[in-house]
């Protein structure tokens, strides 16, 4: 094609040859621009793509919108795409799983910044729980290839088993919150990791720290019982929904000063549709009222687990 056709062509244009795209590059100041929609200006910030040891992006955006937590979000929760991940330490250590603290900050930001528990299941050196078939009695896995590597205990099922117990206590996370019940708030689950709201006290020189188990505790006799009637409601609102803790005690309840927060949840089963799950409910009655007579309340888990059952039937 000649040059005077290509001229002639409006898909390929031809420039004359003092053309010159020096003066497009001009950006004009803000007072010959005029009015300009607010909705068409932002600042542009930079961010330094070095980062250190024990550090990586937020993974917030990275996993799928159900992987996060229930709207509406706690306005602690940063979703900023250039914040960033860093380890401060272990905060516990398990046979299934650790817990480590994380801070997410955006370093543009910082005072926005937050720390939550992270907690880890193991794998593929994950081991079961006790009694772990009872616990998954009724549950089923969404590939058949999966649950027949998990009954092998193949090392490809250890690592099926690690992420169906850290979906296990997601979902039951997201479901207790939703109830309204006393649990740390399910940041996010990225595979066999969950973020999770980080429980506090706030020390009389006001350091803060992690909430004490309730086993660590010594409350006064009217803390003691206002403890009590909060565990009664949490209990009361899950056999209402058919769910059962199935391994509660004064170790997995956090005393958040006049509150208590419950947590460790992967072995969370249906009342109903696990052979075991009565057993289970009357074993957490036995655990909480043991440890409250061992402070001084009288109460009785008989009676505990007849109120239980009149409120689930």
């Amino acid at each position: 094609m000649s040059h005077d056709e290509l001229s002639q062509d409006p898909q390929h244009p031809v420039f004359p040859d003092d053309f010159s795209a020096d003066p497009y590059r001009r950006v004009p100041p803000p007072d010959e621009l005029g009015d300009i929609d607010d909705r068409f200006v932002f600042d542009f910030r930079a961010y330094d793509d070095d980062l250190e040891d024990g550090q990586r992006w937020s993974t917030w955006l990275s996993v799928e919108p159900l992987c996060r937590g229930p709207e509406p979000l706690p306005d602690w929760v940063v979703t900023s795409q250039g914040a960033i991940d860093t380890e401060l330490g272990v905060l516990k250590t398990g046979k299934e799983a650790d817990v480590h603290l994380v801070e997410r900050a955006d370093p543009l930001d910082p005072a926005a910044g937050v720390v939550m528990a992270a907690k880890r299941y193991r794998s593929p050196e994950h081991r079961a729980f006790h009694r772990a078939a009872s616990y998954t009695e009724g549950r089923s896995m969404k590939r058949s290839r999966d649950e027949r590597a998990v009954k092998r205990k193949s090392t490809f099922g250890r690592q099926v088993a690690a992420g169906e117990w850290a979906v296990s206590e997601w979902a039951a996370l997201v479901r207790l919150w939703n109830l309204g019940l006393p649990v740390p708030y399910p940041v996010q689950i990225d595979g066999t990791e969950i973020l999770m709201e980080w429980i506090t006290v706030v020390d009389e020189d006001g350091t803060v720290a992690t909430a004490p188990r309730l086993a660590q505790t010594r409350p006064s006799p009217e803390l003691l019982a206002s403890y009590f009637q909060q565990l009664t409601d949490a209990l009361a609102t899950m056999v209402q929904n058919g769910l059962v803790h199935g391994d509660l005690s004064a170790y997995n309840i956090l005393a958040a000063g006049e509150r208590l927060v419950v947590i460790d949840l992967p072995q969370i089963v249906d009342l109903v549709g696990n052979l075991n799950g009565m057993t289970f409910l009357q074993r957490d009655c036995a655990n909480i009222c043991g440890w409250f007579r061992s402070r001084g309340l009288d109460v009785d888990e008989h009676a505990l687990f007849a109120e239980l059952m009149a409120h689930a039937f």
